[in-house]
């Protein structure tokens, strides 16, 4: 039987969207007010300018953190957990109620498409008073897959 083989296959910008706009799942990382770092999964989508977008709420710890210091990283991982990842890595700013609902939009349609009632939506999203986290991407690393070390597949 043979083992499967760890990869990391470093890519362009464009191949680096095109893997991660059809996936959904990541674990953001931020760091809080004493150095730590703290993790939150969360679902994301991939914006029409290529930044990482997240919704949230202003008083969840990512946010506060990204307030404080808006350097951020995300583990963007396949839907069949053991399948490929990347890790992408750049500054967040956070977009707070009523200035979040626009992006709040774009953010839907990146995950799900069109929305059957968009003023419905956006009534929503103003009754939550939810925010977005909008990560630019400065480096990302390679794609990467789980596996043997090729020595010992």
């Amino acid at each position: 039987m043979s083992r499967p083989v760890a990869t990391n296959t470093a890519v362009s910008r464009d191949e680096l969207e095109d893997f991660v706009r059809p996936r959904h799942h990541a674990v953001l990382l931020t760091t809080r007010s004493d150095g730590g770092a703290q993790l939150s999964p969360v679902t994301c989508g991939l914006d029409s300018e290529g930044r990482l977008v997240v919704s949230t709420y202003p008083d969840r710890a990512k946010a506060v953190n990204l307030r404080r210091r808006p350097s951020a990283s995300a583990c963007v991982l396949s839907d069949d957990f053991g399948d490929a990842w990347v890790q992408v890595n750049g500054t967040a700013e956070v977009i707070d109620p009523p200035d979040s609902v626009e992006p709040l939009v774009e953010y839907y349609r990146c995950i799900a498409g069109e929305h059957p009632d968009w003023e419905e939506y956006r009534a929503a999203m103003r009754d939550q008073a939810k925010s977005l986290v909008r990560v630019t991407i400065e480096t990302w690393g390679p794609i990467a897959t789980g596996g043997f070390p090729p020595r010992l597949a």
